[in-house]
């Protein structure tokens, strides 16, 4: 397993034990409103300190995009790219309602290419892992996406604009032609473990608008490493910088491109 990989299930596993021991007590968290609809709490603070705490321990000179306190730039001077990208408790809404779905989501991100990704559910001690070219594992087992190939057998997750509503109008009509053409809609509430269902051939394909790249960047690879296809709605490469995200094993990944397509506006193709 790759040195920064290992560092990265250690600093999951570490919030994993801070976020469960939390949920035994959800009544006397603080919490605090970051937007409408959009909380943190302590838990996902303190979370995000000790992961930060653990690959800066190993990596001093590492940059950081964490959800709660921002960019850190790596250290000047160094010739190779690395940033981690961080979020400490994705499900923050479901966590504090006691709904045990949520996961720690980290990835490395070196000289521009997702190279090492952990999704944690500690709730359920789910480990996803993955090495660029070297597989996508849960608790060691190696993990490959579906083989349906026919859009009325399959299960489809997907998220709900809850915060931003630009587009909820393509997505109430995505959400309608999907939910049509396939055999059903999941929508549990943490991107980072839907993409790791797809990766794990729990979902089919999953699809989101206006995610942040905290919440797609360790579930993108898994996805990838089991064989799966990420693109963004049109199919294009785009996906980490808008957060409309498209994944799905690669015969689905194309019916779900032409399903979604017709209710693309001009700033949802590119």
């Amino acid at each position: 397993m790759h040195p920064m990989l290992t560092t990265a299930i250690k600093a999951a596993r570490k919030a994993g034990t801070i976020i469960n021991r939390a949920a035994l007590d959800l009544d006397r968290l603080t919490v605090h409103t970051k937007k409408d609809r959009d909380y943190v709490s302590e838990v996902d603070q303190t979370a995000e300190q000790v992961i930060i705490e653990t690959l800066l321990e190993a990596y001093p000179s590492h940059g950081i995009l964490a959800e709660e306190t921002g960019a850190r730039p790596a250290v000047e001077g160094q010739t190779d790219e690395y940033q981690w990208i961080i979020d400490p408790l994705d499900g923050t809404t479901n966590f504090l309602h006691g709904l045990p779905q949520y996961s720690v989501s980290i990835a490395l991100k070196h000289k521009g290419q997702i190279s090492q990704a952990v999704v944690y559910d500690p709730a359920n001690n789910e480990l996803y892992t993955a090495s660029r070219g070297r597989g996508a594992f849960l608790n060691d087992r190696r993990l490959r996406v579906t083989k349906r190939d026919k859009l009325e057998d399959c299960l489809v997750g997907t998220g709900f604009p809850f915060r931003e509503f630009s587009h909820v109008e393509a997505y109430i009509n995505m959400f309608r032609d999907v939910m049509r053409r396939t055999s059903g809609i999941r929508r549990p509430g943490s991107a980072a473990l839907d993409l790791a269902y797809v990766a794990a051939g729990r979902y089919d394909a999953f699809w989101e608008i206006g995610l942040n790249p905290w919440d797609l960047a360790a579930g993108s690879l898994l996805v990838q490493e089991a064989g799966g296809l990420v693109g963004d709605l049109a199919g294009n490469e785009s996906w980490l910088e808008t957060g409309n995200i498209l994944a799905a094993n690669p015969k689905i990944f194309s019916l779900m491109v032409q399903t979604l397509q017709p209710h693309l506006s001009p700033d949802l193709r590119s």
